[in-house]
């Protein structure tokens, strides 16, 4: 069933309710008044109901009417936005741009170039979201985001461009009265043995799957994210490895301590990555400001003239 309510006939619509006449709405659209008239006469004949009230001298809707108008006008305004958008993505801006953040890293930065962004493409939706170890490969190889941020290690597969941010420093780190800190360092294997490891979850859905923080403990504790490791081991729910950067405040607050085992872990590299052959301007606008940007081993993702 085709439906006799045009776009054209609620634009005329609209325009006789807030100009209050046939009138004045035909100067508004550039018709002559019989040509108003007519647009909702038709209108009413299609559908059977008078929409103004007629005994009135100003033009006056009735409930039906208005019914008619206050869902037309979302009609309208979603036809606008449907336009606007046809024009973006005419022009190469993206609709929905999805940027993906590694948990290794804390959202700040990024959040600082949405905000620099909206600036000159407001209409672009950004979409964040979170992944863990290869979860952000992966969310990449399978197309649920179109630029990582924070991505570790070698891509799992060709077909990615990659910018290297730099390497993120793991430090052991106990809660502050946690009894690791009555021994003598570097601590052995073995001293951790009686402790629960923290470990973070990879958020994988087809990768293999690998965790962050393991070591030799017997018991583990397992989370989804970095920010729920730190918490953890803050309280002395378990001991294990953490990323530099994001600890330096709990321990400047007395809230962690770190401790050095005799087989320390190597730093990991990070990087930003996205799919060659993406020729979107916002994702190029993201690149080339994140290419100007290097992690900093204790204040993690910083601009150049930071």
């Amino acid at each position: 069933m085709v439906s006799p309510i045009s776009l054209d006939a609620l634009q005329t619509l609209d325009a006789i309710d807030r100009r209050k006449s046939f009138a004045a709405a035909a100067d508004e659209l550039f018709r002559v008044p019989s040509a108003v008239s007519y647009t909702i006469n038709k209108l009413e004949e299609d559908l059977g109901v008078e929409l103004f009230d007629r005994t009135r001298r100003k033009a006056e809707l009735t409930p039906i009417g208005r019914l008619v108008l206050e869902q037309g006008r979302q009609i309208l305004k979603a036809s606008e936005e449907l336009t606007a958008l046809v024009s973006q993505a005419k022009d190469g801006w993206e609709v929905e741009l999805r940027i993906c953040i590694d948990s290794v890293l804390t959202c700040e930065p990024v959040y600082d170039l949405i905000e620099s962004f909206q600036r000159i493409q407001p209409k672009t939706e950004i979409r964040l979201s979170e992944e863990v170890l290869g979860g952000s490969w992966d969310a990449l190889c399978d197309d649920r985001c179109d630029l990582v941020i924070g991505a570790e290690g070698v891509s799992p597969m060709p077909g990615f461009s990659i910018h290297s941010l730099g390497e993120v420093e793991f430090k052991f780190a106990v809660a502050v009265d946690h009894p690791l800190t009555e021994l003598a360092t570097p601590l052995p294997s073995s001293a951790i043995q009686d402790y629960p490891i923290v470990i973070v979850a990879d958020s994988s859905q087809h990768s293999p799957a690998r965790s962050m923080g393991l070591l030799d403990g017997r018991s583990r504790i397992v989370v989804p994210t970095i920010k729920h490791k730190i918490e953890a081991q803050c309280k002395g729910l378990g001991v294990g490895y953490l990323p530099y950067h994001r600890i330096t405040d709990a321990l400047e607050e007395g809230r962690l301590a770190l401790l050095t085992l005799e087989t320390p872990r190597p730093p990991e590299e990070i990087s930003v990555a996205w799919r060659r052959g993406n020729s979107g301007k916002g994702l190029k606008w993201f690149v080339e400001r994140l290419q100007q940007m290097t992690l900093d081993p204790k204040r993690g993702l910083q601009s150049a003239d930071n």
